[in-house]
């Protein structure tokens, strides 16, 4: 990539946003809208799950192969691809008849959004290679969240009230169209200077884990035990063939070494645990809100505000934090303000008054709002920038599959407990479960928070990376004799 001035790097940077913009809107705009397309497309609990796990599951699928990809014939190349799919995508939601075909579009939206959000963090980072300055701009970046859930149950409210639930999807088309002129414009093309070889039987082993995993939990309240444990089982089956097939590969799709960096690991299932609290988090509060307080959409969304306006102010904090003191201030007082959220609503009935309603929504958005800029930073930050689309890459897909596993097991447990009595009567008994996860997911970024971001944690990075340079080496030698 050419040496860009500041004026250009911050360009780069903003068009780049945008495209995390559509993607982040898209999905707190859709939660808000759920209870509308429930009565109107006449869905279950399971058929709202996979509104929402249809778009996560496809992007946890296929993040990592969009990485690698971008990485081999170009970041502009695939990043202006996915804008054009994921602005169809959109369209083609906006027309769905029936919950089957809004599900079959969303997997379209998601086939495009899977070549936005690493992409975009691959470019960033070799736009910004100092620490410091990339650490600022993956604050802004996080801080783009912060703005999507501020502006999502506003925007929201307003046009399903106003319009209807189809109209939150055409916001996606004026977004599309400008990120993607100005990407044609202003982004130059970058590469890896090696390129790496797909890796297709890697690729079906993901796609059947995630998906046997995601249908197994979101189907066993209604399903048979023994269809659950064959799915189970399938899962199983993909994730042990995985680590046995991934590491004999010269160019996997899942290069496993990473792992043996503790900041990384620990970022990985860190961004799984915070991103599984917000997706049942958000699941749960929407059908509260409008399904048992019976508020409309812009009401529900206003409620949600503290949440995604404290979301909107500790993201970029977070990200100079990361910048001059490293990610541990941040990672712990996520862990400690999402987990007090949720033991706020599992163990003192939060929902049910006002004021600590509000509370809860405060410190869930401060938790959130520090937990992001963290994990992409240690995520990317100790890894050769050769393999930034891929580290990111594999750092973005730790959130979809912690978005998917919140939806399918939150509301899992929810759909279990919907069916002992009369939905409204029984839903707050059987929501508590659910909020207990939630509460053990914060408790799991505060632990694995405080672990990874030691000394000899970080010694394990630089080990790591010095690793992987190495190895590059050896084989750029290899192919110049």
């Amino acid at each position: 990539m050419p040496e860009l001035s500041p004026r250009r790097r911050l360009l780069v940077l903003a068009i780049c946003c945008l495209s995390l913009l559509i993607v982040s809107l898209d999905n707190t705009v859709l939660n808000v809208a759920l209870p509308s397309m429930q009565k109107e497309l006449h869905a279950s609990v399971a058929g709202l799950q996979w509104t929402i796990d249809a778009y996560t599951l496809v992007l946890a699928s296929l993040l990592m192969l969009a990485g690698s990809t971008a990485d081999r014939i170009g970041r502009r190349r695939v990043f202006r691809t996915g804008l054009v799919l994921f602005t169809i995508g959109s369209v083609l939601c906006s027309l769905a008849p029936n919950l089957e075909s809004l599900v079959a579009f969303r997997t379209v939206q998601a086939v495009g959004g899977s070549m936005l959000n690493p992409v975009a963090m691959s470019i960033i980072t070799n736009t910004f290679p100092e620490p410091r300055e990339r650490a600022r701009a993956i604050g802004v970046w996080g801080g783009v969240v912060g703005i999507s859930m501020a502006a999502g149950p506003i925007v929201g409210g307003l046009l399903v009230d106003s319009v209807g639930w189809r109209s939150i999807f055409w916001i996606n088309l004026p977004v599309g169209l400008v990120a993607l002129l100005l990407t044609w414009r202003y982004v130059p093309e970058s590469r890896a200077p090696k390129a790496r070889r797909p890796d297709p039987v890697g690729q079906l082993l993901v796609i059947a884990l995630l998906g046997s995993l995601t249908y197994a939990i979101i189907e066993a309240p209604s399903s048979g035990a023994t269809e659950t444990l064959a799915f189970g089982g399938t899962a199983l089956a993909a994730l042990l063939a995985l680590l046995w097939y991934e590491p004999r590969r010269t160019e996997p799709l899942i290069d496993l070494r990473f792992f043996r960096s503790v900041p990384f690991s620990g970022a990985t299932v860190v961004a799984i645990s915070a991103f599984a609290a917000l997706s049942g988090f958000l699941f749960l509060s929407t059908l509260y809100l409008q399904n048992v307080r019976g508020l409309s959409a812009l009401h529900a969304g206003l409620w949600m505000l503290p949440m995604a306006v404290m979301c909107f102010v500790c993201a970029p904090l977070s990200g100079r934090l990361v910048g001059s003191r490293g990610p541990r201030f941040s990672l712990l007082t996520a862990g400690i303000a999402m987990t007090a959220s949720g033991v706020l609503f599992a163990a003192f009935e939060a929902e049910t008054s006002d004021v600590t309603l509000v509370i809860g929504y405060v410190l869930f958005g401060i938790g959130f709002g520090f937990v992001n800029a963290p994990i992409t930073n240690t995520a990317v930050s100790g890894m050769p920038r050769a393999q930034a689309g891929v580290a990111a890459a594999i750092a973005s897909t730790s959130r979809q599959i912690g978005g998917t596993l919140g939806v399918a097991v939150v509301g899992a447990v929810l759909a279990s407990g919907v069916r002992t009595g009369p939905y409204q009567q029984v839903f707050e008994s059987a929501a508590r479960p659910g909020w207990w996860i939630i509460a053990g997911c914060g408790l799991s970024v505060l632990v694995l928070g405080a672990l990874s971001s030691g000394t000899w944690a970080r010694a394990t990075a630089r080990r790591t990376a010095q690793r992987l340079e190495s190895t590059e080496v050896r084989d750029e030698a290899g192919v110049n004799a």
